[in-house]
């Protein structure tokens, strides 16, 4: 039995696809020590794991601290965090022995824990993976189309941040790269092939595993008899960008008096009695067993994150898609790409075009057709299994 340091930011996004990984690893034996914010205690703890806890406001203040309108804003938000989590962590374990690392792509400065532990490390990336010349492509651009009075300030605390890692932690930064991704010799990706971007081009260090989809571990009381046998639409921003009660509205407005049975979850940050009178054929709660509910819809709009994108085209679900941030626009391309779905503009959006979007979505087969394709390439990936089995494979050779 090894013991296992698995370490992670405070996302559902993040979160979730290490689900399956953590009890999968648990069940064949290893021990998991698992570092994440008190938010997910509960949800990681069924496991079986060992849940330890950073704090999560002084994390989350220290990030949005960087900045949010440039990508280098935001690895200089994550290269705040190391002095809200490293300190914490290593206060943790002080005095334990583990065998491995297994820290997530962006988030909780992983490639710095592994480099000081001197321990093996495999990166988990919940979204796309990017090879550092592609990152360095879109940085470049950053610095060519930003003006230089922008950029400079920018730049000037990335170089003082890392020579304060550097400093405090005896760990050398090389690249922003390296902070925003945090590549290691074996990358996980929750992902298939052929559901990436056709530019990018991944060595055998990169394991493209396909969605981990596993049970919540959550014991929900949600009655399902209302609709289960209408086929739904559902809808869903989910867990970080939704608290958008004018949407909310929106689709009130453009789906009530009709014949659609629609499902909409709303998350924990708006209260259900602040939207209002609810149409009757809509059933909308703070919570919503996602993946249980894709089950029966036969639509799906959504913000467009990875894990959403997954599981609706894991059921065979065409998807509308209504992006708010990080790597969701390109997600978004991906699913119109494929043919499995639209994009829309939250930015101007009337209730009249998200009707008739859903209506045409619905009407044209091709867009369920190309969700049941991509269902099918899911499918056939091994998810947390086969994540598992390259794990595995990794540290009997490292």
């Amino acid at each position: 039995m090894a013991r296992v340091l698995f370490i992670n930011g405070g996302s559902e996004g993040h979160i979730n696809p290490t689900i399956g990984v953590v009890q999968e690893l648990i069940s064949r034996g290893e021990e998991v020590v698992y570092f994440c914010i008190e938010a997910f205690r509960e949800r990681i703890e069924k496991t079986g794991a060992t849940v330890r806890t950073f704090d999560d406001q002084k994390f989350i203040k220290a990030f949005i601290s960087g900045g949010r309108n440039y990508v280098l804003e935001r690895i200089n938000g994550l290269l705040l965090t190391a002095d809200i989590v490293i300190p914490s962590v290593l206060e943790q374990i002080e005095g334990e022995h583990f065998d491995y690392i297994i820290h997530d792509s962006m988030f909780g400065c992983g490639r710095l824990l592994a480099q000081m532990l001197k321990l093996p490390a495999i990166n988990s990336c919940t979204s796309f993976a990017q090879t550092k010349a592609s990152f360095d492509s879109m940085l470049e651009q950053f610095h060519v189309e930003v003006p230089a009075e922008i950029v400079k300030p920018i730049n000037d605390t990335f170089l003082s941040l890392t020579e304060k890692v550097r400093e405090t932690y005896h760990v050398e930064i090389h690249s922003p790269y390296e902070v925003f991704c945090n590549p290691a010799t074996l990358t996980i990706v929750y992902t298939t092939r052929e559901f990436l971007p056709e530019e990018e081009v991944f060595d055998q260090t990169y394991k493209f595993v396909g969605p981990s989809i596993s049970s919540r571990l959550t014991q929900e009381n949600f009655d399902f008899t209302a609709f289960k046998e209408k086929s739904p639409i559902y809808i869903s921003l989910g867990t970080v960008f939704n608290h958008t009660i004018d949407f909310y509205k929106l689709c009130f407005e453009a789906f009530a008096n009709t014949d659609h049975t629609i499902v909409m979850s709303i998350g924990n940050k708006t209260r259900i009695s602040d939207l209002g009178e609810i149409p009757k054929n809509f059933i909308v709660k703070n919570y919503v067993p996602q993946t249980d509910v894709l089950q029966y819809a036969k639509l799906f709009i959504t913000h467009g994150g990875m894990n959403s994108a997954h599981e609706g085209l894991y059921y065979g679900i065409p998807l509308i898609v209504i992006p708010q941030s990080a790597d969701q626009p390109i997600i978004a391309g991906q699913v119109t790409n494929i043919g499995a779905g639209i994009t829309l503009h939250m930015q101007g959006l009337t209730a009249q075009q998200l009707r008739e979007a859903a209506d045409h979505v619905l009407s044209v087969y091709s867009y369920k057709k190309a969700a049941e394709n991509m269902q099918q390439s899911l499918r056939k990936s091994v998810g947390y299994v086969q994540a598992v089995d390259e794990i595995f494979e990794f540290v009997s050779q490292h």
